[in-house]
């Protein structure tokens, strides 16, 4: 019992608590359990590291490239000077070659413009050949293709991608005869830069003082088949379902399967659109989860669905 003084005299008003000494006890040993539930979450997580872990692949470099798919490297180089590659007709924010994505009638790839222009053929291919000019051939092959037009340039780098593709396995030393200029000269030099590790420096270096900027070296690198061929390798096609965790760099992309999986139905799947497509559904539904508080039906969800009684059943009991 409890006293109230109030102004016009004293009230008693009965407060009762219940002693803490009346619930039955048992004895709990709280270090005890940590460790136990420390130990097993520690065998559990090298458990689940043995049989999900990532596989710790180096990063592939442009020299790697060369060595392990030297013709590939040929067959690209030559698409470069053609302009039909992927980065060739990539529109904005490279060139103006191409549309890019739509959200229905608005462009967003559009609207920023051109923010890091790159012409393939000449930053990719013919800009770090000049470095060779020293060597007579290269020099030659160089001045032969700058004295072309623009028409003949297309036509020799075009005829020279159609007779790779043709050849056996796509090896250069089994192209058929042909008028393809100086074309397989200049790819040969690309194959000899980027097998030196020369390549990807050049690449970087004229982007900034400090060569940091790897935009270049990758879009080249993902004009071939190479990238592809290793991504679809760990299942990580565009088509595919895999996400590979980047070892060191926590927490990698797991969190990306919500992301990709809408790649995986349609209409996304066959949707010409599909990146903005999926980024504006994402930001739809983050907006969404974010805003459930102030969402009718949503916010009393869960006092609907009665999990709550589930958790105390035997406190009600």
């Amino acid at each position: 019992m409890s006293t109230v003084r109030v102004a016009s005299g004293e009230r008693r008003v009965a407060t009762w608590a219940p002693d803490s000494h009346a619930f039955p006890t048992r004895r709990y040993d709280l270090v005890r359990e940590f460790v136990i539930a420390l130990g097993v979450m520690l065998v559990l997580s090298l458990v689940a590291a043995i049989i999900f872990s990532s596989p710790d692949d180096p990063a592939i470099s442009l020299q790697q490239w060369a060595r392990q798919a030297p013709n590939d490297v040929v067959a690209t180089a030559a698409g470069e000077l053609a302009g039909t590659t992927t980065s060739a007709g990539y529109g904005p924010p490279y060139n103006t070659a191409g549309d890019g994505q739509a959200l229905g009638p608005v462009n967003l790839q559009k609207l920023p413009g051109v923010t890091e222009p790159i012409d393939p053929a000449n930053d990719f291919v013919i800009a770090p050949l000049r470095t060779l000019a020293a060597q007579p051939l290269m020099a030659a092959a160089l001045r032969r293709w700058s004295a072309a037009s623009s028409d003949q340039q297309t036509k020799w780098a075009q005829a020279y991608s159609d007779a790779l593709a043709k050849a056996p396995e796509g090896d250069p030393a089994k192209v058929a005869a042909g008028d393809y200029g100086p074309v397989p000269v200049l790819a040969q030099g690309v194959l000899a830069l980027a097998s030196s590790g020369a390549l990807e420096g050049l690449l970087t270096s004229r982007t900034s003082f400090f060569g940091v900027n790897s935009t270049k070296p990758l879009l080249l690198l993902a004009d071939g088949s190479h990238l592809e061929d290793q991504a679809r390798a760990q299942n990580l096609g565009g088509d595919q379902w895999g996400i590979m965790n980047e070892t060191g760099n926590y927490p990698g992309q797991p969190w990306l399967w919500l992301y990709t999986f809408w790649y995986q139905v349609p209409p996304f799947s066959t949707s010409d659109n599909a990146d903005v497509q999926v980024w504006a559904l994402m930001i739809l539904l983050s907006t969404g989860f974010i805003c459930i508080p102030w969402i009718p039906g949503l916010r009393t969800l869960p006092k609907h669905l009665g999990v709550h009684r589930l958790i105390w059943r035997n406190y009600r009991r």
